[in-house]
């Protein structure tokens, strides 16, 4: 276990909660952060208190190492996006290949203010969970721009903090299977129930992989990373 304190972006989606168990699981002291940026998905800020409330109940060890969580408002990033996050828009691709879901800038700033906070909390290590590997096309969740950011505020805070990714390389399959490797079939559940990653908000129906509209491009990934990951560990095609 490592003795210093981490901070973790935790969204209320599976790619965060996963982060956060991974972040419990290594060291001593674990604050969260969530933001509310105008998106049309805030339920998954509703979904936050749930997962963490199940994870300490469930994980008594875990939960001894559970600290603050802190939630920012960030009203300015989605006044001035016009994207399908953060406005009542089609979900397309735009013409530059994009999906109409990206955010500019929305991470640079996650990370900016979660360093402003870390910062003030003492605490070293920062945990998100961007991914190159099975993902929309983001720029802002390369590999590429987490070295530059971390580059970028340890010159301007004059702190040593590490920006961690541990789903970097992973695809969604691979972040269930992490899952169940850091907290078995138990955390996996509580993933499937507490956590939310629909564009469109949508908590009325649930599917085996969570809940969703199950037909936005996040309901997509999420169900085919599912089905693949069920695949895997049972030899036979999801249901």
């Amino acid at each position: 276990m490592i003795a210093e304190g981490a901070l973790v972006l935790f969204s209320g989606g599976q790619d965060s909660a996963t982060c956060l168990a991974w972040a419990l699981d290594r060291f001593a002291r674990v604050e969260t952060v969530g933001f509310d940026y105008g998106q049309r998905h805030a339920v998954e800020l509703a979904c936050r208190a749930a997962f963490r409330a199940a994870l300490s109940a469930r994980f008594p060890a875990w939960a001894a190492r559970l600290g603050e969580d802190h939630g920012l408002r960030l009203d300015a990033l989605g006044a001035i996006s016009e994207t399908a996050l953060t406005r009542e828009a089609e979900i397309a691709l735009r013409a530059d290949g994009l999906p109409n879901t990206f955010v500019p800038g929305r991470n640079l700033v996650f990370l900016a203010f979660a360093a402003a906070l870390a910062y003030r909390r003492g605490l070293r290590h920062i945990v998100a969970g961007m991914c190159e590997t099975d993902y929309s096309g983001y720029p802002d969740c390369r590999d590429d721009t987490i070295k530059a950011m971390q580059v970028a505020l340890n010159l301007g805070m004059e702190r040593r903090f590490v920006l961690h990714t541990p789903l970097m390389w992973r695809d969604k399959a691979a972040t269930w299977s992490l899952a169940e490797a850091l907290g078995g079939a138990a955390l996996v559940e509580m993933i499937l129930e507490h956590t939310h990653s629909c564009y469109l908000g949508d908590r009325a129906h649930r599917h085996p992989w969570g809940y969703g509209c199950g037909a936005c491009p996040a309901c997509e990934l999420r169900r085919r990373g599912h089905e693949a990951y069920v695949t895997q560990r049972t030899g036979h095609p999801a249901r």
